[in-house]
């Protein structure tokens, strides 16, 4: 078969993976200047590694992703550090990210912390996703952690998450963070963009054609099951089939010829933003070496959370640069999808001394923003009623993308998952 992959992040490489291993010709077509997507990165002058443009990192139970990079022969360069992560408690930053931390914790008395394991525990090892997707994480969890710890530490990861739909979010989405997710954190060596451009030297070896900056305008269905892809300007080419990985509202902008419930369903689905600033300083930001702090905004942080990148990996990566992330998801409507660098920068910089008394705007060498309109699916109650299926109604047209994954929550490990199942199924249904 001759197979259009449109998007080249980690899920459409995947797939690509898949297609050409069965001997397929694959083409993928991507509209930004490098693979990898929403995982993709950038280097400054006198750095060796990437930083990525929205903080990543894998963790030690994401098997598709680590599966996937022991199959190219890369396990070599996988590390896993791991970094301290906080909270914010009555002013000051705590560790909550492991048994021992939760016994230090001043938020917690003897009952909380019981309360705690218990009820973690239970949605660990125990407890069935479907039943949880009934009900919200804000009403499980009130009844079942109770109010306190409730408050203390979930409903400001809603609210900062979610925004306004925090309340609407199903509980499964929250039981798939307890299941899946560790204290250990990993990364590449050199970075994600350091992986995504290997994973797309070893297509190109094995002859996948990989067009950067060259995006699809439509997606017309033609005789036959199969599909024309027209771009810019006119020009047009025909495939055997298509495989989209991009978000649901961008995929009903390119095939408006499927049916108008699927249609609609893909623009049913909502979604949040993220908005990310990347700070170069001259100095550590944190001399405890915390890497990651989680921030209520009801505390007064105009961001959800602080990352600095160079408490996981060194800052020897970076010329001596140490790297911040300031990153919040929100609504594409919000303000800080309008304001410049600039007038981002003098709303953040004046809160850095509640992290670090010691900061002033003369550590900052240098700052980037990056902006996505489609970061985080948001799952409402029986949100698996409303997944968009794989093989679209339009013969020959196949969709893959974050807002299927659930009830896992989107990164780069379930998009390997998504898209190698979609190659599945099309390598199925066309006898292999």
């Amino acid at each position: 078969m001759n197979i259009a992959i449109i998007g080249a992040g980690i899920g459409g490489m995947a797939a690509a993976h898949d297609f050409v291993n069965a001997g397929h010709k694959v083409t993928i077509f991507e509209s930004a200047p490098a693979v990898g997507g929403l995982a993709a990165g950038f280097k400054d002058e006198n750095w060796d590694w990437s930083v990525e443009h929205f903080y990543h990192h894998w963790f030690q139970k994401d098997h598709d992703i680590l599966g996937l990079i022991r199959e190219l022969g890369m396990q070599d360069k996988v590390v896993f550090p791991q970094p301290k992560t906080v909270v914010y408690h009555k002013g000051d930053f705590y560790p909550l990210d492991s048994p021992k931390a939760a016994l230090t914790f001043p938020g917690f008395n003897l009952l909380d912390m019981a309360r705690f394991g218990f009820v973690t525990v239970y949605l660990r090892y125990l407890a069935a996703w479907k039943p949880l997707e009934k009900v919200t994480a804000h009403e499980w969890m009130r009844k079942f952690y109770g109010e306190k710890l409730y408050r203390l530490n979930f409903q400001p990861l809603l609210e900062g998450k979610f925004g306004p739909y925090y309340k609407e979010v199903n509980m499964a989405w929250f039981w798939a963070r307890f299941k899946a997710r560790s204290t250990r954190l990993g990364t590449f060596q050199g970075g994600f963009q350091a992986f995504s451009d290997a994973f797309a030297d070893h297509l190109r070896q094995r002859g996948v054609d990989i067009r950067l900056s060259t995006p699809v305008e439509c997606i017309e269905p033609i005789a036959g099951g199969r599909t024309r892809l027209v771009q810019p300007g006119g020009q047009s080419e025909e495939f055997d089939r298509c495989l989209v990985t991009v978000g649901p509202g961008l995929m009903a902008r390119l095939a408006p010829d499927l049916p108008q419930d699927y249609l609609q369903g893909l623009l049913n689905l909502k979604s949040m933003g993220a908005v990310v600033m990347v700070l170069a300083l001259k100095h550590q930001f944190s001399p405890q070496g915390y890497y990651w702090y989680n921030l209520p905004k009801s505390a007064g942080f105009p961001f959800l959370a602080l990352v600095e990148h160079t408490n996981f990996v060194s800052s020897e990566h970076f010329g001596g640069d140490h790297i911040v992330y300031i990153g919040d998801y929100l609504e594409t409507d919000h303000e800080y999808f309008k304001l410049t660098k600039e007038e981002l920068l003098e709303r953040f910089l004046p809160v850095l001394t509640r992290f670090n008394p010691n900061f002033t705007p003369e550590w900052v060498r240098k700052t980037w923003l990056f902006r996505a309109a489609y970061a985080q699916p948001v799952p409402l109650v029986n949100h698996s009623r409303n997944i968009p299926a794989i093989r679209t109604p339009l013969p020959g047209l196949f969709f893959a993308s974050m807002s299927q994954v659930y009830p896992w929550d989107r990164g780069t490990n379930y998009a390997v998952q998504i898209g190698r199942k979609a190659a599945k199924m099309i390598l199925e249904e066309a006898g292999g």
